[in-house]
């Protein structure tokens, strides 16, 4: 019993670490990244799909990404879509080809991410702890149903501090790499 309530709140803290990286994949840095272009969705026959399905996205070079739409009448929704998506883009057509540069971060602009960035990593830590407090509520129900002694709860809630510890300290040491990236120019 203890031992799945520690296993499921690993892999539910793990969860939240592994959201973190995704969203800080969405923050861009001055580096042109496939990635950047994953969250944008584009109408397609009436459907809104994710970019990645209606368009092969690479990078040119440093600083530009080129999207080739599978079909080309959907050069115009997806350059729209590019357009109109949060992260400033000014992409350019070129027959069936969407060039999309990436211009230079500004240092204000870089610390405005990097308080993004801080954001995000303050909720995954909120998360991590929310997993802690469901799983001491649990063992906690346990204890109160004598199905297990209060040495093996006060152990049992050791080995989850230890746990969440554990995760705190990757989403702050994934916090410092996107951090560090940022900076760099």
């Amino acid at each position: 019993m203890i031992e799945e309530i520690k296993k499921d709140a690993a892999d539910r803290m793990m969860k939240s670490v592994t959201a973190l990286e995704l969203e800080l994949a969405k923050v861009r840095t001055g580096r042109a990244h496939p990635s950047l272009l994953d969250h944008i969705t584009v109408i397609y026959y009436g459907t809104e799909v994710p970019l990645s399905q209606v368009a092969n996205v690479n990078v040119e070079d440093s600083r530009t990404l080129t999207v080739t739409p599978w079909e080309k009448n959907m050069v115009q929704p997806v350059e729209k879509a590019i357009l109109k998506s949060d992260l400033g883009l000014n992409p350019n057509t070129a027959g069936t080809v969407i060039r999309v540069p990436l211009p230079a971060l500004t240092e204000e602009r870089r610390k405005d991410l990097i308080r993004v960035v801080r954001g995000e990593a303050e909720q995954a830590r909120v998360a991590v702890r929310n997993v802690r407090r469901d799983a001491n509520s649990s063992l906690k129900e346990l204890l109160k149903e004598k199905m297990v002694s209060e040495d093996d709860e006060h152990r049992a809630e050791d080995a989850i501090q230890v746990l969440t510890d554990k995760y705190i300290k990757e989403v702050d040491s994934t916090l410092e790499k996107k951090e560090t990236d940022l900076m760099s120019i």
